[in-house]
């Protein structure tokens, strides 16, 4: 077997909790809960055992040594870290306490403290470690070899020997190892692992291939396959046209782990504050240390409350309670198909209250379609139809391939052949059908060839669907006027109720901002149920109306990535829709939709603000726990009964960010019904 050809494991870049030393290769991952666990094991033995008789003082104080040892390995090792940077974090006032503890001789009290603290801190690793496994988990999506066509034969090829532009073979019921395009085959493709996409999509051979070479990241969505994607019944044969380390599935893991790295506004007050709050703790530990000077009581108890003050004030729970819960929204929006690059946008996605859409591609399907078929006294729909099919069939403009499709759907092959085609600039269009002139266009065109003027109830109902929002086509064949067509971006089915449902989650303004005329604008928001339209805006006006909008509060801003990327760079959360076969749209906004699918945005913003909920109330937990135990050590609550209720918090703040993992998306089931 060549080198080519034996499998590997693949470079691809994975998540997950990462250890060094001696210790981490020894235990692995679970090496701060064994530690806790056998520091519990040597603390109870050693405080237990005399007090039955079961052994001396001297022979149990070893075991609380040992349960020091092993319950303070960890924290010192940070405490030192940190002090060497110049940083003193909580792990410092941890030790402090356990030393104070030990030089009165409450050995026991120290151990127990170093012991609980080790639980938290254990704790506190599985809550992240929970959150990175779940980022790793996609990383596992694609296998680690793939099937290459080599001439007749396929052999097994390891996913990071595979090139663009090799042939692989997908088999029914496997996961694709690569992206690329169908050039053989058919199957229906479950993408949710990726895109997020509920209902699987069909799959089959692009048509012209070297046009597909050229320019891959403009395959459809019925071409185009995703590395991880799972296929369905039917084989595949896919030309790759992204190295595995390239693929979208490789970069939505590099970027939900680099995520980690982008703060958000909570997360940066934290660390500014412990930075500032653990210096005056010490300095008030210090302080109550040398209260026997001013209060009668001996130089020991005041020695002691000042070691439990420095339990009392040490803010474990703060230290955990924004980056749990902001990985594990990241990792549950990566599961969902969303893409939030970092606790910022997360953040800041839950608090906004304005969202603003573009119109084209995003509210509405992108493509026009012939909505209203008006038919003049004296002639059919039918007729009206075949005779504006049979002209714009010559034509290459994006209305007139409207008109064709749609009309070939109503009528069939019952389409008249036209000649003598010519194109009216910005007027309209001619030919012959059936040997007389046909015009097609604006009511300005008519009134610039010789003939019968238009009819006034015609001309009405053209301006009638011009204020609704239509782009009108007026067919006049010989001296005859057939009628009126209408024809529209209409808008996605999931938009109104997208909509709805946004307003329950509590954004309380909604506006379209587009290029398009102010009445094609208003006809859209009109029908979806926006508060309010922006028509006729250049990209860089669509950059003002946004920083106009922000002056109010933060706002959204949601594009497809490309022609709005200035405006999303200027909102407070850029989201942009289908970026899983865009480069662009995957660099370009704060938070990405993966499918080309308008109900993963409620999905988005419904997380972010549970995620926004919940680190307010780890802090709540968190802070109050250090405002209420201050006051109550100073006044003689000692350091066992301080660590157990600083403990507990912990583990509920723990608990409430790993909620995140199983947010319910139930409310968006509804949706598309």
């Amino acid at each position: 077997m060549s080198e080519r050809e034996q499998p590997t494991k693949t470079a691809r870049a994975r998540g997950g909790y990462s250890h060094d030393g001696v210790v981490h290769r020894l235990f692995g991952h679970q090496a701060e809960l064994t530690f806790a666990l056998v520091c519990g094991l040597a603390l109870a033995v050693g405080w237990l055992c005399p007090k039955v008789g079961l052994m001396s003082d001297s022979t149990a104080f070893f075991f609380l040594l040992a349960a020091y040892l092993f319950g303070g390995y960890f924290a010192l090792r940070e405490a030192i870290a940190k002090i060497v940077s110049g940083v003193f974090q909580i792990d410092f006032l941890m030790i402090v306490a356990a030393v104070g503890a030990a030089a009165l001789g409450e050995w026991a009290e120290g151990a127990f403290l170093l012991f609980l603290f080790a639980i938290g801190h254990a704790l506190e690793q599985y809550a992240m470690t929970r959150a990175k496994e779940s980022i790793a988990a996609l990383g596992d999506l694609a296998p680690d070899v793939a099937r290459v066509k080599c001439g007749d034969d396929i052999q097994e090829v390891a996913l990071d020997a595979v090139n663009i532009g090799d042939i692989v073979v997908v088999r029914s019921n496997e996961r694709i190892p690569t992206d690329g395009f169908v050039t053989n085959g058919t199957s229906v493709v479950n993408q949710a692992p990726i895109t997020g996409e509920s209902t699987p999509v069909n799959k089959r051979p692009v048509e012209n291939f070297a046009a597909t070479r050229a320019y891959p990241e403009k395959v459809s969505a019925e071409h185009h396959v995703f590395a991880g994607s799972i296929n369905g019944s039917g084989s595949l044969e896919i030309e790759v046209s992204r190295l595995s380390t390239d693929t979208t599935l490789a970069r939505v893991i590099e970027m939900v782990n680099s995520a980690e790295t982008r703060q958000s506004p909570t997360q940066s007050f934290t660390r500014k504050f412990e930075r500032i709050f653990v210096p005056l703790v010490i300095g008030l530990a210090i302080a109550t240390s040398l209260s026997f000077l001013f209060l009668d009581e001996t130089a020991a108890d005041s020695f002691y409350r000042a070691m439990a003050v420095l339990v009392a004030a040490s803010p474990c729970a703060l230290a955990i309670a924004t980056p749990s819960a902001v990985l594990s929204g990241v990792a549950r929006a990566a599961r969902g198909g969303v893409l939030i690059k970092g606790g910022a946008p997360l953040e800041a996605l839950g608090r906004v209250k304005a969202v603003a859409f573009d119109k084209t591609g995003t509210l509405t399907e992108g493509t026009p379609k012939l909505v209203d078929i008006v038919s003049n006294e004296g002639s059919s729909e039918e007729e009206l139809l075949s005779v504006a099919a049979a002209v714009e069939s010559l034509s290459d403009h994006p209305l007139a391939e409207a008109v064709v499709r749609d009309a070939s759907r109503r009528l069939g092959a019952r389409v008249s052949p036209a000649t003598e085609f010519s194109s009216l600039t910005g007027r309209g269009v001619s030919a012959v059908v059936d040997g007389k002139p046909v015009h097609i266009g604006k009511s300005d065109l008519f009134a610039e060839i010789p003939g019968v003027p238009i009819p006034a109830d015609l001309d009405a109902c053209s301006k009638d669907l011009v204020d609704r929002g239509r782009t009108t086509m007026i067919v006049r064949h010989g001296d005859r006027y057939l009628g009126v067509i209408g024809l529209m971006d209409t808008p996605r089915k999931a938009a109104k109720p997208v909509i709805a449902r946004l307003r329950e989650l509590g954004i309380k303004r909604m506006m379209m901002i587009s290029g398009d005329n102010q009445r094609v604008a208003d006809a859209v928001a009109g029908e979806i149920g926006l508060d309010e339209a922006f028509g006729n805006l250049m990209p860089e006006d669509k950059v003002v109306r946004i920083a106009e909008i922000s002056k109010s509060g933060g706002v959204a801003m949601v594009g497809d990535g490309v022609n709005d990327a200035p405006a999303l760079a200027n909102a407070t959360v850029g989201i942009t829709m289908g970026a899983a076969g865009s480069d662009v749209a995957l660099e370009t906004a704060d938070v990405a939709l993966m499918a080309d699918d308008l109900e993963r945005l409620p999905f988005a913003v419904g997380l972010s603000r549970s995620t926004s909920r919940i680190i307010r109330q780890n802090l709540f937990v968190s802070l109050g726990v250090v405002g209420l135990l201050i006051p109550a050590t100073l006044l003689g609550l000692g350091i066992g009964p301080a660590v157990a209720v600083h403990e507990g918090s912990t583990l509920a703040v723990v608990a409430n960010a790993l909620r995140l993992l199983g947010y319910d998306t139930s409310l968006q089931s509804n949706l598309s019904r």
